[in-house]
């Protein structure tokens, strides 16, 4: 079962539910890993099944670009708040690097998140 990461900072978690809950059907075909705030979230409210990490400013976003860097991990979908980001949040840099030297898609953003699970959607059915 192929594997998707999800990351969203303080401001992104309300609209991360929401992409999650438009996407549960698909998502539930996933193993999914979350950073700690994010995946409580998303199994409290959605009812998903999500294996959790450390809370982003513990290292969770290290322990999912660790997934990534042993390639258990093949999607990414990081929220970003790139104006108001604060300092104990996760970031995305050296995940994006991590994503860039292993080849794993990874989205910032609703709409880039759309293509990349109508991607993920269409390898699982072929």
């Amino acid at each position: 079962m192929e594997t998707i990461a999800l990351i969203a900072h303080d401001k992104k978690k309300d609209e991360m539910l929401d992409f999650a809950g438009n996407h549960k059907e698909l998502l539930e075909k996933f193993h999914l890993v979350a950073t700690r705030t994010t995946g409580t979230q998303l199994k409290e409210k959605l009812g998903l099944e999500v294996e959790t990490m450390m809370s982003g400013p513990l290292g969770g976003d290290q322990q999912i670009g660790a997934l990534v860097a042993t390639e258990k991990v093949q999607y990414v979908i990081f929220l970003r708040d790139p104006l108001t980001s604060q300092p104990h949040e996760p970031d995305i840099n050296a995940l994006l690097r991590l994503c860039d030297v292993h080849n794993i898609p990874l989205a910032t953003n609703r709409k880039s998140g759309h293509i990349l699970l109508a991607y993920a959607a269409q390898k699982l059915n072929s």
